[in-house]
């Protein structure tokens, strides 16, 4: 039996990294988004929720927070706070090497592409 088990596991699947935006009110629901569809909402309600804790903590420990910026390997997170709810950014980081771009001849190319 230990053999079948072994191939009935399903294998979690890998979500692609969000680019987009999304508002919360100040209850944490979401109001407006442009993440795209596949995304999961529990994972955005559950950001939404987090930056508005930190949003609310700041004000209860009466320290100004306008903007909040949080940076992972491969994702960027922005917030701004909006009368109590927020406004969430999410950006995907792209590697070094897909980022730095060369003009060659007139036209932009990626470095991996340059010989």
């Amino acid at each position: 039996m230990g053999l079948l088990t072994l191939f009935s596991r399903s294998v979690p699947s890998l979500l692609r990294l969000p680019s987009g935006s999304f508002t919360v009110d100040r209850e944490g629901k979401i109001l407006v988004d442009t993440l795209p569809s596949a995304f999961p909402v529990e994972l955005v309600e559950e950001i939404g929720t987090e930056v508005l804790a930190c949003f609310r903590d700041a004000a209860a420990a009466q320290l100004p927070l306008a903007q909040l910026s949080i940076n992972y390997a491969s994702l960027k997170i922005t917030a701004r706070e909006l009368r109590g709810g927020a406004i969430v950014f999410l950006t995907p980081k792209t590697t070094s090497a897909n980022a730095m771009t060369t003009q060659s001849s007139g036209l932009w190319t990626t470095r991996n592409s340059i010989n």
